[in-house]
């Protein structure tokens, strides 16, 4: 498959990163005709002389523009191209309107991840796009990542927990850093060894069977250290916190 992607910003050339180790073709389209050699030489990747030629040139149409210039780039094109969208807010019902009402329309919501091919990216698709062609926009998908196909109606949820959760779990890590330096561990050091559990815990949970809360028991003893620290983080309420900034960004994805 020929994939023209029109957009070049962070997240596209991540997902390109991912798309170089398939068998897909890959040519780009920037903000302007110096914009798209500049970024093709960098990516080791093609470029098309204008958005247009690239769509008339390719089999599907990633769009990685931001989603505030949605219109102002698709009015003056002719699009007859199935598209793969990852703008945030823009719905299938939208980019329909802006483009032919009988489009293939698929829509994904990579998160930041995909800078190092490991994006939990959500997906969807409109009625239009057949049983192969949404396995092949999957399989772009997994080439960052991992693939969770989701009902439109649940992509905010999603980028509350995939997108925005990232962020979260930083300050968690953090946090986390911050408490070793203030008992004398050196803030490179402290950062190190938190990663590595986060990193090491998310695994075991992958790769086990055991739930978050059969992993809990196991690490906690009777009267130990540990049933002591989260007895205080339920005190202090952590577990309310986290539910009450997910409502939070929810709540906001339904405003853009």
């Amino acid at each position: 498959m020929k994939i023209g992607i029109i957009g070049v910003g962070k997240m596209a050339s991540a997902i390109i990163q991912g798309l170089k180790a398939t068998h897909h073709e890959i040519i780009i389209s920037g903000s302007s005709l110096a914009r798209s050699k500049e970024i093709a030489e960098q990516l080791e990747v093609a470029y098309a002389q204008s958005h247009q030629d690239l769509i008339d040139s390719v089999d599907l149409v990633i769009l990685g523009i931001k989603p505030q210039m949605f219109e102002k780039v698709l009015a003056p094109l002719s699009i007859d191209k199935p598209i793969l969208s990852m703008a945030a807010g823009i719905t299938l019902e939208r980019l329909a309107s802006m483009t032919k009402q009988d489009l293939p329309l698929i829509r994904i919501m990579p998160n930041i991840n995909a800078q190092i091919l490991k994006s939990s990216t959500a997906i969807c698709a409109n009625e239009h796009v057949s049983d192969d062609l949404f396995t092949e926009a999957k399989a772009i998908v997994e080439s960052f990542g991992t693939a969770f196909v989701i009902a439109e109606k649940d992509f905010d949820t999603f980028t509350a927990l995939a997108g925005s959760s990232p962020a979260y779990i930083y300050l968690f890590i953090e946090a986390l850093a911050k408490a070793g330096v203030k008992y004398g561990l050196p803030k490179d050091q402290a950062l190190a060894i938190v990663a590595q559990t986060v990193m090491a815990s998310s695994q075991n949970l992958i790769e086990g069977s055991d739930t978050p809360h059969d992993l809990i028991d196991k690490i906690c003893s009777p009267g130990g250290t540990t049933i002591a620290g989260l007895l205080d983080l339920e005190k202090t309420g952590l577990t309310a916190s986290v539910i009450s900034s997910i409502d939070a960004t929810i709540e906001k994805a339904k405003q853009l």
